[in-house]
């Protein structure tokens, strides 16, 4: 039997910051833990913004879950990429390297155009990762990265908020909340530092895998908004899915936890019992 062709590749990452880096730029000539400069600059962020997240240009991908996703929109596979050492420059290759491998099919993203793919391109400039193909076209317009160019990157962020036009308060676990997803469950994303630092990757990975399971989801009913899938065939994919996570519960335990706040979307339509 033949694989299906990957049409779509659905994804989401979890950055950290770069300690040393931080402490480099931020601290120039004191003799500062790297650590410990991060602290600071989490806390500098708190004081100042209520928020503690550090700009993506100090970060590095510790994590990037990539759907693979068939023309029909079926599910295939969900894969985290260097699993299990989560390197942040073979996670970048393979991120980039998948996408010219698999002949270009379009990213999908939530809000992705804003933090996630700038931040893969600037990794790939820190490794120095060739993106040909990602920067091809000749004027900016005609690049895969144009900003407007949904073929190559369909930012779901985008679709709902009309390129920035509206704000979408709530995000990505607002969105899938009202599919009857899970959306954000024990770990969120201010989280992931401090996770990382404890040296439990794995525990992020899982949270990334259920992102993307969230984004896949909106993906299918941004698909519906659009005309390009009937609502029917939209929840028969949804109870195939379901099936599909349940069915590798054994390998991945987080499936299960996914599951079991997984809730029924609310149908209007439905013909009373």
């Amino acid at each position: 039997m033949n694989k299906p062709t990957v049409r779509y590749l659905v994804f989401d990452l979890e950055s950290v910051a770069d300690a040393p880096l931080v402490a480099k730029l931020r601290h120039p000539g004191e003799p500062i833990d790297p650590a410990e400069a991060v602290r600071r600059y989490r806390d500098e962020l708190i004081a100042k913004f209520d928020n503690d997240f550090i700009p993506y240009t100090y970060q590095v991908p510790a994590s990037v879950v990539v759907a693979k996703v068939a023309a029909d929109f079926r599910l295939i596979d969900v894969v985290a990429l260097d699993e299990p050492q989560y390197r942040p420059h073979i996670i970048t290759e393979k991120f980039w390297r998948g996408w010219d491998a698999y002949r270009r099919p379009t990213l999908v993203s939530f809000n992705g155009r804003t933090f996630d793919v700038p931040l893969l391109e600037l990794a790939a400039f820190r490794y120095g990762v060739a993106l040909a193909g990602w920067f091809s076209g000749g004027k900016s317009y005609e690049q895969p990265r144009n900003r407007y160019n949904n073929e190559a990157h369909l930012d779901l962020h985008d679709v709902l908020t009309n390129y920035g036009a509206s704000r979408f308060s709530g995000g990505l676990n607002l969105a899938a909340n009202l599919l009857g997803k899970p959306g954000k469950m024990d770990v969120q994303g201010f989280m992931v530092q401090d996770l990382y630092n404890a040296g439990r990757l794995a525990e992020i990975n899982d949270y990334c895998r259920c992102d993307v399971l969230d984004t896949y989801f909106v993906f299918l009913r941004t698909m519906v908004l659009l005309g390009q899938l009937p609502l029917d065939e939209e929840q028969n994919l949804v109870g195939q899915t379901r099936q599909w996570l349940e069915a590798r519960i054994a390998q991945f335990p987080i499936y299960g936890a996914y599951l079991e706040r997984w809730g029924a979307w609310t149908n209007p339509w439905a013909t009373p019992a």
